[in-house]
């Protein structure tokens, strides 16, 4: 894989991304678990623990399966982002992208890690500092 640009991709790219992803990867497995699972967002509801796993663990599926073989999600590969190693820019292992997906989620419960990229000169988010990852052009 030839890497041309090796930029951090801007936040404004990669939260446009991340809102495709949502639309094509989590939106689907909502809606299965919500209707086809529940029967309705009120049965959700009562057993909220459980129908979480169902969402996280196959979105956690997907997303590690699209960085694994191609480095990039719809939504990368849709404004020519892809994922790679921090110090190498190289593919990632499962075990990292495992690691930055738990790291994902710990940082979507914090303000403090979704305000970081805001004050970092190189807009890294803090799942990407703690997984030694790194969104780049491809």
């Amino acid at each position: 894989m030839s890497l041309v640009h090796t930029t951090i991709i801007p936040i404004s790219k990669r939260l446009k991304a991340f809102i495709i992803d949502s639309f094509m990867l989590l939106i689907p497995i909502l809606y299965l678990v919500f209707y086809a699972v529940y029967g309705s967002r009120e049965a959700f509801a009562q057993h909220q623990f459980e129908g979480w796993l169902m969402i996280l663990l196959p979105y956690y599926s997907i997303t590690t399966l699209f960085f694994f073989l191609k480095g990039q999600t719809p939504g990368y590969k849709a404004y020519d982002i892809i994922l790679v190693e921090a110090k190498n820019r190289s593919a990632l292992s499962l075990m990292r992208l495992s690691l930055r997906f738990f790291f994902f989620m710990l940082t979507c419960m914090s303000l403090f890690g979704l305000l970081l990229p805001l004050f970092r000169k190189d807009r890294l988010t803090l799942f990407d500092l703690l997984s030694h990852t790194k969104p780049i052009e491809k």
